[in-house]
């Protein structure tokens, strides 16, 4: 019961994810220049660890059109928009642009896990970072599905839970993009197991709710890095 009292108390939180590409001018630097420029953008990020929880993640060899991603998580919007404004501020900014932007928040589950009724409280409030793959994409569901009855709904999630609990290894985070962004959920796995997660999804694929499915692309294969490591991996 204190444990529940504690969570209820916990404020709901932003979250975001941005991701970042290397323009080519970055790779005719002198090395002496590259440093500089890491470090200065290292420092703009730890500056801002003070208000934000922040994980970065390299997706470099991963697609061809990112090579980065930052993690970041507050419970006020500012703090996101003053350390994006500290980050354009570097020189390492001339050389890096953000190609996609998830912009989410947490929010109670408006469905019951059976099984693990705790799971709709750890909604609330984001612990992130436990494992070294993160894989994200945003999500959209069709207008049929909110057609449908609460009851309906809910059975039909049922057997998407129970898939769920059967990949203990794969930590879901679903947050809410309704009016924020242009995506209605933003999912993120977390795993050590990247084949766990694989057949994760292509078990749900094969769920009744899979099929009111409007969007569900990028798709995003992220490995934990630290920020320092993930630009060295720039070249």
């Amino acid at each position: 019961m204190e444990l529940d009292e504690q969570k209820a108390k916990l404020p709901r939180q932003f979250v975001n994810f941005t991701f970042y590409r290397s323009r080519p001018e970055w790779r005719l630097l002198a090395d002496g220049d590259k440093q500089r420029c890491i470090d200065q953008f290292v420092k703009a990020v730890d500056d801002s660890r003070r208000q934000l929880l922040i994980h970065s993640y390299s997706t470099v060899g991963l697609r061809t059109n990112v090579d980065f991603m930052i993690w970041r998580i507050g419970s006020e919007l500012e703090p996101l928009q003053e350390m994006t404004s500290r980050l354009n501020a570097t020189e390492m900014a001339k050389y890096i642009e953000p190609i996609q932007s998830f912009l989410s928040m947490t929010k109670r589950s408006m469905y019951i896990d059976r099984d693990n009724p705790e799971h709709v409280e750890d909604r609330l409030h984001i612990i992130p970072g436990k494992s070294d793959y993160l894989f994200v994409y945003p999500f959209v569901k069709t207008r049929e599905w909110y057609a449908r009855t609460a009851d309906q709904r809910q059975e039909m999630m049922d057997e998407h839970i129970r898939i769920g609990t059967k990949y203990r290894s794969v930590k879901l985070h679903t947050t809410y993009s309704f009016g924020l962004d242009d995506q209605e959920f933003v999912v993120a796995f977390e795993t050590d197991h990247p084949a766990d997660f694989l057949d994760l999804v292509q078990e749900l694929r094969e769920t009744k709710a899979s099929s009111y499915t409007l969007r569900d692309t990028p798709m995003f294969t992220c490995r934990q890095r630290s920020m320092p490591e993930c630009l060295a991996a720039l070249g």
